[in-house]
């Protein structure tokens, strides 16, 4: 009986995230129906697996924990060399900052614990110190938001794996700075890389978009040098639609979308630019009526963690999606609260 509610239970769970995700992949709801789709696995092969599958648990339980535990340690690390490659610019610590308050957040946690253990052992009844309010404060607080972020994480990446279909009309490159005025960078040159990949595996005649304006320190348009390096790997000129206003990404999409409207109705997109930045881009392409599908290209693995920190605060400045977050934060913390004071008092 148990495993056929179980059996239910993630049935209901896929089924709901599969249904939402097909429907709209840019929603923010998306990550969380994912996460308790994945946790909807584990119960149902405890009840059907028997003692091999518990110790395949426990032992993947270990890991986690000691993976938690690593973590502070490896954003820090990060952090450092996010700034020695890409300068001191407060974007670019962002990691660092995260590891340091994740491991606050284990030292909180760890003095909870072990207080409880010292005050129990010697027959103690626990207080209510202001130093332990600000413990299961801090702790509470940094695993909500840790949590939180790695389901959003997680979603980011699954974007990534997801099949895609390889059937467009046109091809949108999202803009970045330029070196010294007229150079592509890296990060530009592999979102450009990645939509000559698109373009040269698509069967059916396609249009590429480079989108983005000139800035105030650059001598031509991001479309402009993006156009120069496309014709340079061999792609046609009469093939290259430069969208040259944009200066935000929902400018990029917005002003692309009117190239691809005047073309005539049902065109599909695709929607090129770095890997953690799909989602977002998803979410614009939502607000402007653009039919696409998001795709990723690829980079340097040091610069991923703190750009996906940055994406992950950018979402949650919308105000809905504050309000959601600091909502669930509240509610948490207060049962952090309630569980410690009945626990360990």
């Amino acid at each position: 009986m148990i495993g056929v509610v179980t059996f239910l239970f993630i049935v209901i769970c896929w089924g709901a995230f599969l249904f939402m995700f097909n429907r709209d992949r840019s929603r923010y709801r998306n990550c969380y129906l994912m996460a308790l789709a994945l946790f909807s696995i584990f119960p149902f092969l405890w009840s059907v697996g028997g003692d091999g599958t518990k110790i395949f648990t426990i032992v993947l339980v270990d890991i986690i924990i000691i993976a938690i535990l690593i973590v502070p340690f490896f954003l820090i690390f990060n952090g450092i060399v996010m700034m020695k490659k890409e300068g001191r610019q407060l974007a670019h610590m962002l990691s660092l900052a995260l590891g340091i308050m994740i491991f606050i957040g284990e030292v909180a946690t760890a003095s909870i614990f072990l207080r409880d253990l010292v005050t129990n052992g010697i027959g103690l009844k626990k207080g209510h110190s202001i130093r332990e309010i600000i413990d299961i404060l801090v702790s509470s607080s940094v695993i909500y938001f840790s949590v939180s972020f790695l389901i959003f994480m997680i979603y980011v990446v699954f974007l990534q794996v997801v099949p895609k279909k390889k059937n467009f009309d046109y091809i949108i490159i999202h803009g970045a700075g330029l070196l010294d005025g007229d150079r592509v960078p890296r990060l530009l040159g592999n979102r450009i890389d990645k939509a000559i990949a698109v373009y040269r595996m698509d069967p059916t005649p396609t249009k590429i978009i480079p989108s983005g304006g000139q800035g105030t320190d650059e001598s031509v348009s991001e479309a402009e040098a993006m156009k120069r390096y496309l014709i340079k790997e061999g792609v046609p000129e009469g093939d290259i639609i430069m969208e040259d206003r944009s200066t935000t990404t929902l400018e990029n999409i917005s002003y692309s979308k009117a190239i691809i409207d005047s073309d005539g109705p049902n065109k599909y997109t695709a929607l090129v630019t770095s890997n953690y930045h799909v989602y977002r881009a998803l979410r614009y392409a939502k607000k402007c009526g653009l039919k696409c599908t998001g795709i990723g290209s690829h980079v340097a693995f040091y610069y991923w963690p703190s750009a996906l920190i940055r994406e992950y605060i950018a979402i949650h400045a919308e105000k809905k999606h504050a309000v959601m977050l600091v909502a669930g934060w509240i509610c948490y913390v207060g049962l952090s609260f309630y569980l410690t004071h009945n626990l360990f008092v």
